[in-house]
């Protein structure tokens, strides 16, 4: 567990100095969510059965967790989900790779900028930006290959971001699952030990790109 401390002291401090950039920036536009038909079954969002899996990697290692989904609804019109928005609760950031009393609770401590308030920022700053969400822009088949494509909001910043999943539809219940994809951090101002943000980090840096995996089950 110190060791764990210890390296999260020293990483903060490398990341306060020598700073290039506010943020990382994208010329990809922002596209209008998607708009169903009046026709439209409106699926609504099981909290208790969706979430947001996540992976981030430093030359040291990589840590693994979960983040929670709040609410949301998906739209489905003749077998194909025409619109859809999730709410992320981004205070329930949770690690699953570290026990408790472990550094497992400092770790998420860390992500959530519940450290020094100057600090704060540098992760999800959780106290003023406590949840997320994600409006899907449009749903595309092309060659048995499904796209979701939409509008990712962090920290008050909005960005388009793609994935590939497969989506299922019974009676009652509709799953989209994503398959792994990346976004770099950065874009929504998540800079903390950015190499691309900050200079003299040496290994002491960690990856821009996050790793996510999303499981959603909506019913009637």
């Amino acid at each position: 567990m110190k060791k764990i401390i210890l390296s999260l002291v020293v990483l903060t401090t490398l990341s306060l100095t020598s700073c290039k950039n506010d943020k990382a920036e994208t010329t990809e536009p922002v596209e209008d969510a998607a708009v169903a038909a009046e026709t439209a079954t409106t699926y609504k969002v099981d909290a208790t059965k969706s979430t947001i899996e996540w992976v981030g990697s430093k030359p040291a290692g990589k840590h693994n967790g979960t983040i929670a989904l709040s609410n949301g609804e998906l739209a489905l019109n003749n077998g194909k989900v025409e619109s859809g928005k999730f709410t992320i609760d981004m205070n329930s950031i949770t690690v699953l790779d570290l026990k408790a009393g472990d550094g497992k609770e400092d770790l998420e401590g860390h992500l959530k900028g519940l450290g020094k308030e100057e600090d704060a920022d540098h992760f999800f700053n959780t106290k003023k930006f406590p949840e997320g969400t994600f409006e899907i822009t449009s749903v595309e088949t092309v060659n048995a290959v499904t796209t979701v494509s939409g509008n990712l909001t962090l920290k008050g910043v909005t960005k388009p971001v793609s994935f590939p999943a497969t989506i299922a539809v019974d009676e009652n219940t509709l799953t989209l699952n994503s398959e792994s994809f990346k976004i770099n951090r950065t874009q929504w101002g998540v800079n903390y030990a950015s190499k691309s943000v900050f200079d003299d980090l040496k290994d002491k840096f960690v990856d821009d790109e996050i790793e996510l995996k999303v499981s959603v089950t909506a019913t009637k």
